[in-house]
């Protein structure tokens, strides 16, 4: 189960390949992920020092009343990956016209996960294509439940 979805990357990007990550939060952060508090948009992840990040990814304070004085929802957040994998998604990163977006976060037991896809960024043609296959074939099941 989900806790934050970034709905609109299925329609602005084409998906190569997935895989998942943790993700290092604050106890704050972790509580706002858990209520699905927060918001994938716009947000991808950058490999800088051997390191991945994920930029872009507002998540509020769970209690802004409480939150520590300067406390940034949009900060960059270090992604847990081991070196190999890190050293792939570099990779994948460095080809031209791809990059590496958050589709979604969600718990894993105690932890909070960060599911990515290796992503080609559509041209506006292919986000109406998509539109139309999504429409047709929601029409398609709506008259095969309505002829039952």
């Amino acid at each position: 189960m989900s806790l934050i979805e970034y709905k609109k990357a299925r329609l602005k990007y084409e998906f190569l390949e997935k895989f998942d990550a943790g993700i290092e939060l604050t106890g704050s952060e972790v509580k706002s992920v858990k209520s699905h508090q927060g918001s994938l948009d716009g947000s991808h992840v950058i490999v800088r020092g051997g390191e991945a990040y994920l930029i872009g990814a507002n998540i509020p304070p769970y209690q802004p009343a409480n939150a520590p004085k300067g406390y940034d929802p949009v900060r960059t957040r270090r992604l847990l990956l081991t070196k190999k994998e890190i050293r792939e998604v570099a990779d994948r990163e460095a080809k031209r016209g791809l990059t590496i977006v958050p589709i979604s976060m969600y718990s894993k037991g105690s932890k909070i996960k960060v599911s990515l896809a290796v992503a080609r960024g559509k041209k506006k043609f292919d986000k109406r294509e998509t539109l139309k296959k999504r429409d047709a074939k929601r029409d398609i099941e709506r008259t095969l439940k309505n002829n039952l």
